[in-house]
């Protein structure tokens, strides 16, 4: 899984990147800070496993802290998007081409209205940023297909063309059916005009990279302008958040100087601070108690259980202590999309596992399950398979 954060320059890309990975990423006050993709790892959180099963795990991946699971997932920080980008002005082609393999797109906008699209100092409208962004991206995926529409329209099996066309993109024939289907195309001997190109390429995204709106800058802006951009952008889930105050508090945290956890609508002071320190402190705890947190955790955790729909579950080798073949309790986390089968979890961990499959263990309830059964969320599974 990659979720991609994109937004149009200076927004505060770099910024919640930097908060969600403590990577260090540039950041500056000017456009096209990101010149190559910043790639790192953030953590998408849930309850543990462990709280309802009385025990203490011990991950192998990701953290565990106070019964919250602590899930890597990758995330990519590419360049600013500007108007016209499809054409190759702004970084282009290049940061289109960077975000192509990401299953969900964070799109940060500046709550505050300061920069306009290019990213440049004065006023903007965050809600143009959101439609402008998406536009790029669909005007590229259309070019690639306009481009390609003379080989296209040469075949009658034009789903299956598509697919190898936008191999980058990790699309299936059904999701290239299901978009042309919703724009009323024919996908035999495709020869689309422009517009329908393009329609298809906009109903395409939709389905296949949904979009959470990081509403950024939201300590300059208020609840006010976050309410009047969910009014704008009805149909999309938009949550705001201040990406520079999470990234303090992480910094903060990791020099000692407060007790705080990701998403955390307080934290505890563990040294004596005074002046400056001490009232950025005061407002940093305002903030985070009358706004539930910062924001930038919750919306890696919305794009990874909602806007993806995935589950947590626990893969273990003895059903009885929840341990791998070391003795380690709930060693695994790993995230799956909902309405994975215990037998598609044991080709995920080893493909001569899901081979030689007879059936799994739920390990809460101590039932035997088959090889079609759906796993739910919380779920601690052990793969019972004639392969030792």
């Amino acid at each position: 899984m990659l979720v991609g954060i994109v937004g149009a320059p200076n927004k505060g890309k770099s910024t919640l990147f930097s908060a969600l990975t403590m990577a260090n990423a540039e950041i500056a006050n000017y456009p096209f800070t990101t010149i190559k993709p910043n790639l790192g790892v953030a953590y998408a959180t849930r309850e543990c496993a462990e709280k309802e099963l009385d025990t203490k795990c011990k991950p192998r991946n990701g953290l565990c802290i106070n019964g919250t699971r602590e899930i890597p997932v990758n995330v990519t920080d590419v360049a600013g998007l500007v108007p016209g980008a499809h054409l190759g002005k702004g970084m282009g082609n290049q940061f289109l081409s960077d975000l192509a393999g990401a299953s969900a797109f964070v799109q940060v906008v500046d709550l505050s209205g300061t920069t306009d699209i290019r990213g440049d100092a004065g006023s903007g409208d965050p809600a143009d940023d959101v439609i402008a962004v998406r536009k790029e991206i669909a005007m590229w995926l259309a070019g690639i297909i306009k481009k390609h529409s003379g080989q296209l329209s040469k075949r009658s099996d034009g789903g299956r063309a598509l697919v190898e066309l936008l191999s980058g993109f990790g699309l299936g024939e059904e999701q290239i059916g299901s978009a042309a289907e919703k724009s009323s195309l024919s996908t035999s001997h495709i020869s689309w005009d422009d517009g329908e190109a393009y329609a298809f390429a906009d109903t395409l995204l939709a389905a296949s990279k949904p979009t959470i709106v990081a509403a950024n800058k939201l300590d300059m802006a208020g609840p006010e302008s976050l309410e009047n951009l969910k009014k704008k952008l009805q149909g999309y889930v938009v949550l705001g958040c201040s990406a520079a105050m999470e990234l303090a508090l992480r910094k903060a945290a990791e020099g000692g100087i407060i007790d705080y956890a990701p998403g955390a609508t307080s934290f505890a002071v563990k040294k004596e601070v005074t002046g400056e320190q001490s009232r950025a402190l005061d407002y940093m705890a305002d903030f985070v108690r009358r706004n539930k947190g910062t924001g930038v955790q919750q919306i890696l955790n919305t794009a990874v259980f909602g806007l993806l729909d995935n589950i947590v579950v626990y893969p273990v080798e003895d059903e009885n202590k929840y341990t791998d073949h070391f003795g380690n309790v709930l060693p695994d986390a790993l995230l799956v999309q909902r309405g994975t089968t215990a037998l598609q979890l044991a080709a995920k961990i080893h493909t001569d596992l899901a081979q030689h499959m007879l059936y799994a263990i739920d390990a809460k309830k101590r039932l035997k399950v088959a090889k079609d059964y759906a796993l739910g969320d919380g779920d601690v599974i052990r793969i019972v398979s004639a392969v030792k």
